[in-house]
């Protein structure tokens, strides 16, 4: 009996688009916590101020993290051998994200435990770097993808990483990193002028504009870094859409440099993720100056998607290419799951993915107006 409505082709593409919007349902939601811990140490002055900025994060940010969970779980599930690559050869890059990561619940708990100015200090920037480090990590790893990722498949389909992680740490990777930092720290300060009055919301207006600006700035150089320098992949092979998943079923090739600017010549529709990354960021710089945290959130979100979709764009239908054997790279039509899977996935999708949205709208609905230090003096559960 035929049940399944959709052919694996549309499947596929479903569940890179899916991909695509949990990834920015992460970098929004959870962008937003790393970007107030890495503005921290910068737009709070005092011990007060900085339990008012923790404190405005303190309530959603392990809801946020739900976000990270599905854009995981959607890896493992959609993409195993996606996330057998990037999970075992980033391994060490992993490890120091987590590490950074647990940083963050440590630090918004034990914070407040001791009056030493020390301590507390000491904890400031371990938050710090539990927004700064994953934020430039995960930035330097989609630098990567768009540089190629040294690994390949012997006959058996075993996968050989051959690089290390300081061969992550190529100039365009960490301008990719930089972007990412940016990009999330003019979202953080946009949260906090809404969250914030005084001082504060002074100051992260301020830093945030820098932000966004500079990511105008790295947005565009790395554009022009992938038109006019960077190599492109291609397949050399007839394109299957519909067959089975095994990577060495195709062969590949490194293109001249711009390669990765095909898709946009061949689907000109295409070039308005670019166009809303930039004027997202500078229309968000525009907003904050003006002290219009609401407007500035909603810009700079747009300018995270428009960012993401550009590199998934650019990529199409790869999804992790390979540098050291272009033919073991990894595309939309040889990576995924079964056809059953992804069709079974996309019905649990279809009914759980609304039930988290109307929850997170309800629990930001419940928790919406700012946050002040009378209101953290009344809350024993305050930070």
């Amino acid at each position: 009996m035929e049940f399944i409505l959709l052919d694996y082709t549309t499947l596929r593409v479903i569940w890179w688009l899916l991909l695509g919007v949990l990834l920015i349902g992460f970098a929004v939601m959870d962008g937003f916590d790393l970007g107030v811990g890495a503005l921290l140490p910068f737009v709070a002055k005092t011990d007060e101020e900085r339990r008012l900025v923790i404190n405005t994060v303190g309530p959603v940010w392990e809801g946020n993290q739900v976000w990270l969970v599905l854009g995981g779980g959607a890896i493992f599930a959609a993409w195993p051998p996606l996330y057998a690559v990037s999970f075992s050869g980033f391994y060490l890059a992993m490890f120091v994200i987590l590490f950074a990561l647990i940083l963050r619940p440590v630090g918004f708990k034990y914070r407040s435990k001791m009056p030493s100015a020390r301590w507390r200090n000491n904890w400031d920037w371990a938050l710090f770097v539990g927004g700064f480090v994953p934020a430039l990590i995960m930035g330097v790893a989609v630098g990567n993808v768009l540089l190629g990722v040294p690994f390949h498949f012997d006959d058996t389909q075993r996968i050989w990483y051959t690089g290390t992680f300081f061969g992550l740490l190529t100039p365009f990777a960490l301008l990719a990193g930089l972007l990412s930092v940016a990009m999330v720290v003019s979202h953080g300060a946009a949260m906090l002028v809404i969250k914030t009055d005084g001082p504060v919301a002074d100051r992260s207006a301020r830093f945030g504009s820098i932000a966004a600006l500079l990511t105008f700035v790295l947005f565009a150089l790395g554009g022009v870094w992938v038109a006019m320098g960077l190599p492109g992949y291609a397949f050399t092979s007839q394109v299957v859409t519909d067959g089975p998943s095994n990577p060495l079923l195709k062969t590949v090739e490194i293109t001249a440099a711009g390669g990765w600017m095909r898709n946009y010549t061949d689907m000109p529709a295409t070039i308005l993720a670019p166009v809303i990354g930039l004027l997202g960021a500078l229309l968000s710089a525009v907003l904050l100056r003006k002290r219009r945290g609401g407007l500035a959130f909603l810009a700079s979100g747009a300018s995270i998607a428009g960012i993401i979709f550009t590199v998934g764009f650019a990529v199409f239908p790869f999804l992790l290419p390979s540098s050291s054997q272009p033919s073991s790279s990894l595309a939309l039509w040889d990576t995924s799951s079964s056809h059953l899977t992804l069709w079974i996935m996309l019905l649990a999708t279809v009914i759980f993915l609304p039930l988290i949205i109307a929850y997170t709208t309800w629990v930001y609905r419940v928790m919406k107006g700012k946050t002040t230090t009378a209101e953290m003096g009344e809350n024993p559960n305050a930070y």
